[in-house]
């Protein structure tokens, strides 16, 4: 969304740091500025283009990162979603910034080539009954990512989309269109296979530090596996979110979504049910640091650990005496 954390940008060193940092990695690879386009300055690309969206969403998410880590929370796994993956690679050390920047900017680039040739719906069915359905369709639409029980996202060509959506409406199906015009995650990406090879071939992945659970291969991967290959395969194949979150889940595992805005909170958290918590960053919008702070505050409720002092030294909090009785930790809802 236009104005995406213009607030943290203003008010943390930690954050506006990493966006520069991005913006350098990115320069070799864009003719815009991050900074222009996060601001949304009159002279910068919209974020109509998926070759501004992508690169600065994935900015967004390293930069986002590094508030978590300088806030107390430093992750034990990471999982990206589609193009997440690549910023889920930075940050568990696998891919340089630069290398990430890299991958992220060319490859949607690539994708401009697809523009119009398709695209993607979100349907609320489980995998098995979304896979029904599309055989009125057959070659014409896939499923291109399973994101929850019962949310399943579809990709194919926009005329038989059109068909599906009202087949759907007549059918008391909920669903909806996404709003790009490529279609992830299918067939239709082979037309890009020999450009994205030749322009990452230079992508030198490494082992990082951090355990990576890849939502193409459906499980812990080593990340010097990420080479030019697997991130076609990362565009190319079904995105396999529930699957891997259902893996790592636990009761005291605290899933946080690093993002502009959450997008896969109802997924994550229709998967884990009673076991393990799921909570946002920042909201559309709302892209300050006091939206930051909730979001802490959220995930200390399930059992995270916040650095408060480091997180508050910009309103020169203090603390405060508590009750002089012991806290019981229950919840109770009005």
């Amino acid at each position: 969304w236009v104005g995406m954390a213009v607030g943290l940008l203003d008010s943390s060193p930690v954050f506006a740091q990493v966006i520069a940092d991005c913006e350098t990695a990115l320069a070799p690879f864009v003719d815009w500025s991050l900074t222009a386009v996060l601001r949304g300055q009159e002279d910068a690309p919209g974020l109509d283009r998926v070759d501004v969206v992508q690169p600065a969403s994935w900015a967004m998410m390293v930069a986002l990162a590094a508030l978590w880590r300088a806030a107390g929370i430093n992750p034990t796994a990471v999982v990206g979603h589609s193009q997440g993956e690549i910023a889920a690679a930075v940050v568990a050390g696998g891919l340089t910034i630069q290398d990430g920047a890299r991958i992220v900017a060319l490859r949607s680039k690539a994708l401009r080539v697809l523009s119009g040739g398709g695209g993607m719906a979100w349907m609320s069915v489980p995998e098995t009954e979304a896979e029904n359905i599309l055989t009125a369709w057959p070659g014409q639409i896939s499923v291109a990512a399973v994101n929850g029980p019962s949310s399943t996202v579809v990709a194919g060509r926009p005329e038989a989309l059109d068909e599906l959506l009202a087949h759907c409406e007549a059918t008391d199906v909920w669903a909806r269109r996404i709003p790009v015009d490529y279609a992830s995650h299918s067939a239709h990406v082979d037309e890009i296979h020999d450009t994205l090879a030749t322009e990452l071939n230079d992508v030198a992945p490494r082992t990082g530090k951090i355990a990576f659970h890849s939502t193409v291969t459906g499980g812990l991967l080593d990340t010097s596996e990420l080479n030019s290959a697997y991130w076609f395969r990362n565009l190319r194949s079904k995105v396999r979110l529930a699957e891997v979150v259902q893996q790592l889940a636990a009761p005291d595992v605290v899933f946080i979504e690093v993002s502009a805005h959450p997008v896969l909170i109802s997924g994550i958290t229709e998967t884990l049910g009673d076991t393990g918590a799921v909570v946002g960053t920042l909201h559309r919008n709302t892209g300050n640091l006091e939206r930051f702070i909730e979001s802490a505050a959220e995930a200390w409720t399930h059992g995270a650990t916040i650095d408060w002092p480091t997180l508050l030294q910009p309103y020169q909090a203090r603390t405060v005496e508590l009750p002089p009785y012991p806290f019981q930790r229950q919840h109770y809802w009005l």
